[in-house]
């Protein structure tokens, strides 16, 4: 009987989950609120179905039936949004990138993958932007679809399927006698470029990811890959569609071409110059930093944080993301998640922080910012009335010290409470 008492309870909350997706009422009272961009003391949010009922004070009667969950000490704020994730890898220091490309099977990554979206919405991530299969090819499709069905555990998902790169330029490099399979979709050209964007949104993509430069040049050195008038056809041509285009760029010049392409958000950024920044805040460019695959990648390699000097790459970064804060340039919080653990996608929050942003800034990036720059800010990422009940609770105030973001007592995604 006591080995069968955990069973019991175990298989009663899977139920208690779905249970809460009705059209019954549930009333959140913590201590205090983030709404996505401001601090609140005197709120409490009641949820019906999937969507926020009110958010505000509680100047109104309940509802007869109520669910009521107290949450003393506690923050609640939106579920926050990964910027930029890749569920279908895993960290670099358990099998290398290359690796898994060239020798896990789709089988092993997509089951992988089925892990890693629980995990990362168990860390109260209820929204993740994933920029590219690598490999995997459509595979981000039918992993999408099992969790709005409700077949697996996970958060909502925006992707690209399949990332564009130029001929030559992306891996695995191997022997040049070696035909294999690359870990994105080759695009060149006017005719190549139209044809594989059409392929990728017919596909499914939410979105289209080019790799505005990459590590081809001699030494391996980053230099661009498309030209300028390929880059603004890409965007021509995905705009027409009423989807948005990111680019994977770290170089000065790859950065200038897809700020003039009109691209929507440049990934990495690590040698931004204060022109480039500028042009970005001008333009309306988002900036997604990715701080923790460097530290992450650096570590691998036996960087000792704290201990030894830091690289010229982290040097970089950190030069780059003041530089951009300064100059006002958006900022999304995305940690290219996969590099590292699925699950500990708040390291870039934290690192946010040490980088020199105020808690309350990563905060808002993390939820409203991520939000209105991937354009589903009428949706997710604040608490607001018909918004989606996606929401979590932290103990202690994440605006003061952002670590308590890790401090996840509730986590709720369509009014679904999956942790409580």
């Amino acid at each position: 009987m006591k080995k069968l008492i955990p069973l019991v309870l175990f298989l009663c909350s899977t139920v208690y989950h779905y249970a809460q997706s009705s059209d019954k009422f549930t009333l959140l009272r913590p201590y205090q609120i983030f709404d996505g961009e401001t601090m609140h003391t005197d709120w409490v949010v009641l949820v019906k179905g999937q969507r926020i009922a009110h958010a505000g004070p509680m100047n109104f009667i309940m509802p007869e039936g109520t669910i009521i969950i107290d949450l003393k000490g506690m923050t609640l704020l939106p579920g926050l949004i990964e910027g930029h994730t890749h569920l279908f890898l895993h960290p670099y220091n358990e099998v290398s990138w290359e690796n898994q490309v060239l020798n896990q099977s789709r089988s092993e990554r997509t089951i992988r993958a089925v892990n890693h979206a629980k995990s990362t919405l168990m860390a109260g991530f209820t929204t993740v932007r994933d920029l590219g299969t690598e490999g995997s090819m459509y595979d981000d499709v039918g992993l999408k679809e099992s969790i709005e069905k409700e077949i697996i555990l996970g958060p909502r998902m925006i992707i690209c399927t399949r990332a564009l790169v130029t001929t030559g330029s992306y891996g695995p490099k191997l022997s040049p006698d070696n035909q294999n399979e690359i870990g994105a979709a080759v695009a060149d050209g006017h005719e190549g470029l139209i044809k594989e964007i059409r392929t990728q949104i017919g596909k499914g993509a939410d979105f289209i990811k080019l790799y505005a430069d990459y590590r081809w040049g001699q030494n391996r050195l980053a230099q661009p890959t498309y030209t300028q008038n390929e880059l603004k056809l890409a965007v021509e041509v995905t705009v027409s569609s009423g989807r948005k285009v990111v680019t994977h760029a770290v170089t000065p010049e790859g950065m200038r071409r897809s700020v003039m392409a009109g691209v929507s958000t440049i990934e990495h950024g690590d040698m931004g110059t204060e022109e480039v920044f500028q042009m970005m805040k001008e333009q309306g460019v988002a900036l997604c930093p990715t701080l923790a695959a460097a530290e992450s990648i650096l570590t691998y390699s036996g960087w000792k944080k704290g201990i030894d000097t830091d690289p010229q790459r982290i040097s970089d970064k950190k030069k780059s993301f003041a530089l951009a804060l300064k100059l006002g340039v958006t900022i999304c919080m995305g940690g290219d998640v996969g590099v590292f653990s699925h699950g500990d996608n708040a390291k870039e929050m934290e690192l946010m922080v040490e980088y020199g942003m105020k808690p309350i800034d990563v905060l808002k990036s993390a939820t409203s910012v991520n939000a209105d720059v991937f354009g589903y800010g009428d949706k997710i990422g604040r608490i607001k009335k018909d918004f989606f009940a996606d929401l979590i609770a932290v103990s202690g105030d994440p605006s003061q010290d952002i670590k308590n973001v890790r401090k996840i007592s509730l986590v709720m995604k369509g009014g679904v409470i999956y942790k409580n």
